[in-house]
Formats: structure tokens, sequence, C-alpha cells
């Protein structure tokens, strides 16, 4: 039975428009919003020390608010100016929309993906010939820096963000039946802090944080996103109506993406393609 389960997110502004607020009315459950890492910008010192210049670039890759947050006070920092033509592609609309803070949105050449991987990869191949930075945050999913090398794809990683643990203290893992974990760093600090033993069941987001997940020990028993099951708040209350089916539940296990596979090899294949046409005309 599920009294109580701990969301790793922070608490929601308004509740009632949250995906959990339906599953605590439907199950009697009890939801709290506890962090349990945060995430802060780079300074401008650590930032050059990775010798990565900004106007040596026409677009940048972003897929946090965070990221944005430090790319724009690193540029004021440094006082650079960002040019008019700079693109920009994020990996969803929420974090498009969230570069307002610092420009002119229909101004600037945005585009921003369904928050699927494959998706952000066909937003940056539409835009191939420009020159990336990709920011990300420390520890990241290789992931998308792989792809895009294997794609062929010019581009710079960047660090802008670290990920830095919360306070744990005032979480104790037997008061509850369930915790909601949405990335490896969240993984990280749970088991910093606890005894595998200590824990309950875990939810878990994405293949990255389900991996860390398994090889820490924890039993995880659901994951998201899947295709009957595309958010953490589905994953759950799936495995809340089996409960209440009296259904027995198995432990989730890892598998790999056979579809995202595919999508890569395929991209990849055309590329290489469309380089040897270019260099064949070229020829001519």
């Amino acid at each position: 039975m599920v009294n109580k389960i701990l969301i790793s997110q922070p608490r929601p502004t308004v509740m009632e428009k949250s995906p959990f607020y339906a599953l605590s009315s439907t199950y009697g459950v009890e939801i709290e919003y506890k962090p349990l890492i945060r995430t802060v910008g780079v300074s401008l010192k650590e930032f050059r020390s990775q010798r990565v210049e900004v106007l040596d670039h026409t677009a940048v890759i972003f897929t946090s608010r965070t990221t944005v947050d430090s790319f724009f006070k690193v540029c004021e920092d440094a006082r650079i100016t960002i040019p008019e033509t700079m693109k920009y592609i994020c990996n969803t609309e929420a974090v498009a929309l969230y570069l307002q803070k610092y420009i002119v949105y229909r101004k600037r050449k945005i585009s921003f993906a369904d928050g699927t991987f494959t998706n952000l990869l066909e937003q940056i191949i539409k835009h191939k010939s420009e020159r990336f930075m990709l920011a990300l945050s420390e520890p990241h999913k290789p992931e998308l820096p792989e792809t895009l090398t294997k794609l062929g794809i010019n581009y710079d990683p960047v660090i802008l963000a670290r990920t830095v643990a919360a306070d744990m203290s005032e979480v104790k893992p037997s008061a509850y039946d369930v915790m909601a974990l949405y990335s490896p760093s969240d993984v990280k600090s749970v088991l910093e802090n606890f005894k595998v033993e200590e824990l309950p069941i875990v939810a878990t987001f994405g293949s990255a944080t389900l991996r860390a997940a398994l090889d820490g020990g924890m039993k995880v028993k659901a994951s998201a996103p899947s295709p009957e099951a595309p958010s953490m708040a589905k994953a759950i209350d799936i495995y809340l109506a089996k409960l209440k089916r009296g259904e027995q539940v198995a432990d989730v296990e890892l598998r790999n993406d056979e579809a995202k596979e595919e999508f890569i090899r395929t991209q990849q294949s055309k590329l290489q393609k469309k380089s040897r046409s270019r260099a064949a005309a070229e020829k001519k």
C-alpha cells in the first residue's frame, strides 16, 4: 500500500495544475516535494578555463533554464555582446520561452523540440551548417555530445552549471513508500546520504537515472518515459493502479531504446551521403 510519495522536484506554484494532484485525489496518497539536488552556474573564471569563445559560435543548444541563466550571466560578466544573428535551439518550448528573460523572443531565431532526444536532434540537424555551443551541466549524460560527434556536427561542449547535493537532513526515507527520482544526480545524492536497505521503492525518469538506480541496488517499480508512460506522473499512476487491483508489480529492467538507436543510424547515414554528394559536386 502506498500512502506517501516523495517527488524530487520543487513544489509547484499552482498545486492544482500539477500532474501529481490528480494522483493524490484518485489514490488518496500524500505527495511531498523535495529537491534532492540544486544546480548552480559556473563563475566567469571557470568558464574561461574551458577556452571556449562565445563569439566563435553561431548557435547555442540549451537543455535547461539553469544553463540559460548561466550563459547570459557569463556573457554579462565578460562584457560579451551577443549578435542579433545568434540562433538558439532548446529541448522544450518552456526553455525556449524562458529566453524572453534575456532577449526579445520574436527578433531571434529560436527553435525548440518536444522534449524528446530524437526531436532535439532533428532540430539541430535542420541547422547543421551552424557552429554550435552545447551548454551542459556537470554531471551530464554523455548521450547528446557523443551523438553530435557521431553525426559530424560542428560543436563545442561547455559546462555552464554544476549540480550539488541539497540539504538532506530532514529527509527520512522510512517516511515514504515511493521516491520519484529525476536524474542520476538525484540517485547519487540519495545513495550518499542513506543505505540502500533504508530506501523505499523507487520511480525513475530517463534511462540514465534508471541505470544509476539499478547500479546502486535500488528497487525500481516505475519508470518513464515510455510509450505507455510518457511522464513520471503516468508511470506512478500505472504502478498505483496495479497495486489497487491487487497485481504483483515486477521490478523495472533496463532495455536498449532500439528506435532511438535506429534513428541515430539513419541520420548518420543521411548526413554522410549529403557530405559525399557535396564533395563530388565540388570536384566537378
